[in-house]
């Protein structure tokens, strides 16, 4: 499997839902296996654990089945949902770039069995294997997203945004906004109102995390130095949304 700039498969990768059963082979397992071991982490004293499990570890909850699943875990508390986010999209860009598919899926849940083995708190699952279905996109044109001024009003680095304009987020909800310039972005998450917040409110921290990812990935595809900080801006934030983190841009 390679290990090569995911940055391309941001403008390709598609949520697969219909997979082959047939299970990956134990070398490519083991792969995978190792880049998830090893996975950049957006706050670096949050504990996570993820483990991959099978069909029988899951229940699907009418989903369709998958051969193999990441189960993800984290520490609770400031800051963890967006953190998986941020990492598990590496797994998802990673997986994606290798001809596997896989899919961000918050109904299904593990089985007790699982739940038990880890100390931490289970957030979400990750399917994955090989494709039933077309595994990328043929053209941007496909993204049903946002046009790039409503999420960002950032002058000067179009190309960064665009990238974070194509993140997956739940409900194509695309929760996120982004200030600043070519020197520093600010990232903002949606304040959701009472009843959006029923539904997704725990789905808006990962999807921002998510975007912060592909926005640092493009800084450093175009050559930058992307260092995540959270100096929050001395500016009112945009109307409807709260601080999370800034990347900070240097040549």
């Amino acid at each position: 499997m390679e290990k090569t700039d995911l940055y391309p498969t941001i403008f390709r990768r598609k949520s697969v839902r219909r997979y082959d059963l047939t299970p990956l082979d134990e070398s490519t397992l083991a792969e995978i296996s190792e880049y998830m071991d090893n996975l950049k982490p957006m706050y670096s004293d949050i504990k996570t654990e993820l483990k991959i499990i099978g069909p029988d570890d899951v229940k699907r909850r009418m989903m369709r089945k998958a051969p193999h699943y990441i189960a993800v875990f984290s520490e609770a508390r400031e800051g963890h949902l967006t953190n998986v986010g941020f990492m598990v999209q590496q797994m998802d860009l990673f997986l994606s770039a290798n001809n596997i598919g896989s899919c961000w899926q918050g109904i299904p849940q593990p089985t007790k069995e699982v739940l038990k083995s880890s100390d931490l708190e289970f957030i979400i699952l990750m399917p994955f294997g090989r494709p039933a279905e077309p595994l990328h996109r043929d053209s941007v044109s496909e993204f049903k997203r946002k046009h790039l001024q409503k999420i960002s009003d950032v002058a000067g680095a179009e190309d960064l945004m665009e990238a974070a304009r194509m993140a997956p987020s739940a409900g194509n909800g695309q929760p996120w906004f982004f200030t600043g310039d070519e020197s520093i972005i600010h990232a903002y998450s949606v304040k959701p109102s009472f009843i959006r917040g029923l539904l997704v409110k725990k789905y808006i921290p990962i999807d921002v995390g998510i975007a912060i990812y592909h926005l640092k990935l493009a800084a450093e595809h175009f050559g930058k130095k992307a260092e995540i900080v959270f100096n929050k801006p001395a500016e009112n934030p945009p109307k409807g949304y709260e601080y999370v983190a800034s990347l900070r841009l240097n040549r």
